[in-house]
């Protein structure tokens, strides 16, 4: 073989290894973009850059940013930035890129960045999900070498940012002061601001008064607290009514809050219809006729009791004044006649109350209604002597409401046989509902933020979590608790609102 023909030979050859070489080369480097990819642990994330081509260069270069979970999920709507800044030199001022980027698939995101010119590009990758949850890595990248370096990353548990107890809108990257009040700003890490949950060491609970419980399941009965008003018995009433015309002679029940027996003369009336039918009667018991019978009747239809038409018999006269005598033992309580007044068959003349029994009425609202029943032990109290209380039973509860308030009236009946307890007397009803064995904790360790109520739970190695929670019913010492909490939990029972002022500051959570 000639040596020209050698030669061409050996450069038709190494043309081929260099063009294999060149594209094993850039096959590689492809493969370092997208199969060898590094993750990086930031915060809540995990995060991997790259950059096409692989050595930076002045110009147009692509840039791909890859999010994922902590379970290697990918993150899907995260917000990404990327900013690289060339550091002034002399009089040439910071010059700075920043790239341009959209999100492609689940998880990743790629874009492009300018440099304007060779040398060294600091970059930040700037990822955030909400500000919860946000994080920034910082990278070497120049356009001499290959790749990037990694000069920071957050840990899961490192700060987020600092701020001040006295003014949580303060958040500064760095500690220093509060620019308003001067105090030390405090740090607040991504888990803190992810849970709300906060550390507190022993010494710290001790002084600031931290105590813990335990929920627990125990008999809960609903304390039913009622103001009231003694009143009459209303089945005890009677008022005094006559069936003819007349006039008012002697008149012995004459004024109200009199008291009288039953059998006692009230007044006397003058009728003359009445002194007719008294001169019919006794003309026909002295024939004996059968008119008698039909008479005596009459006189019991026109409101004269039996003892009446025995006293007109021994009188044996028809009588000009007629005694009316009082039916029923009691008080007056209303009276509309004096000696002398005429009236009117069917006028109400005097109103009798029998006192050995009383009334007490309250009413309770419509949420209250479904925790009463009729026949319920009730204690009452009256204003005039609080110290005592007297036991009673719930005897009516209306089935009606009143529209105005939107409460029923209820009543408890009590004996009232020496005379203390009198109409108009304010009085409290004390009622207890029942309800079984309900999940409770101590009332103070709810803290109520506008809707919400939040307790917090303690998870152990001075971590404390808020909780949002439903709560139910409650007394002056328990609430009921309906979701949020399961029995045997170990919560916060006392010094919670300066617990509750730390955990504001740190929390991003939806119960603030």
């Amino acid at each position: 073989m000639s040596r020209a023909k050698t030669l061409s030979l050996v450069s038709f050859v190494f043309l081929l290894a260099a063009a294999g070489a060149a594209f094993y080369w850039k096959k590689t480097a492809g493969l370092a973009v997208t199969d060898h990819i590094e993750f990086i642990p930031a915060g809540p994330f995990q995060i991997a850059v790259t950059v096409d081509p692989l050595q930076p260069r002045a110009g147009k270069n692509q840039i791909r940013i890859e999010v994922r979970d902590r379970e290697n999920r990918p993150v899907s709507g995260a917000e990404v930035r990327a900013v690289a800044e060339m550091p002034a030199m002399g009089a040439m001022p910071a010059m700075r890129a920043q790239a341009d980027i959209n999100e492609t698939s689940p998880g990743i995101f790629q874009g492009e960045i300018e440099l304007a010119m060779v040398g060294s590009w600091p970059m930040v990758v700037d990822v955030a999900t909400g500000h919860d949850r946000h994080v920034d890595l910082a990278f070497d990248m120049s356009t001499n070498r290959k790749g990037l370096r990694l000069k920071s990353a957050p840990e899961a548990s490192d700060t987020a940012y600092y701020t001040c107890a006295m003014h949580p809108s303060v958040r500064a990257a760095q500690p220093g002061t509060c620019p308003i009040c001067g105090m030390d700003l405090q740090p607040v890490s991504h888990d803190e601001l992810q849970s709300g949950s906060i550390v507190v060491e022993s010494g710290r609970r001790q002084a600031i008064g931290i105590k813990t419980g335990t929920v627990e399941r125990q008999p809960f009965a609903l304390p039913i607290h009622l103001h009231g008003q003694v009143t009459y018995d209303e089945t005890r009433l009677r008022d005094i009514s006559l069936r003819f015309d007349g006039w008012i002679g002697d008149l012995d029940a004459d004024f109200e809050g009199k008291e009288v027996r039953r059998g006692e003369v009230l007044f006397s009336v003058y009728s003359p219809e009445l002194l007719a039918v008294q001169d019919e009667y006794l003309k026909a018991r002295r024939r004996g006729d059968s008119l008698e019978k039909a008479a005596r009747r009459r006189l019991l239809l026109w409101g004269l009791s039996e003892e009446q038409i025995d006293w007109l018999v021994e009188q044996q006269k028809a009588q000009d004044y007629v005694p009316i005598f009082a039916p029923a033992s009691g008080v007056i309580i209303e009276k509309n006649i004096v000696a002398g007044s005429s009236f009117q068959k069917g006028d109400n003349l005097l109103r009798i109350a029998d006192l050995s029994q009383v009334w007490i009425e309250a009413h309770a609202y419509e949420d209250q209604l479904p925790l009463l029943e009729k026949g319920m032990p009730a204690k009452v109290r009256l204003t005039n002597v609080y110290h005592e209380e007297i036991p009673a039973t719930l005897t009516q509860i209306d089935p009606f409401l009143n529209h105005s308030n939107r409460s029923a009236r209820l009543r408890v009946t009590l004996p009232n046989t020496d005379g203390e307890l009198r109409p108009g007397l304010f009085a409290d009803i004390m009622l207890s509902a029942k309800l079984g064995n309900l999940l409770v904790v101590p009332r103070d360790s709810v803290l109520i933020s506008g809707k919400k109520r939040i307790v917090f739970r303690d998870l152990g190695q001075g971590r404390l979590e808020p909780v949002q929670v439903r709560t139910g019913y409650g007394d002056s010492e328990r609430i009921v608790i309906r979701s949020g909490l399961q029995e045997g939990d170990k919560i916060v029972t006392s010094g919670v609102f300066l617990i509750a002022a730390e955990s504001r500051l740190k929390s991003g959570v939806q119960q603030w």
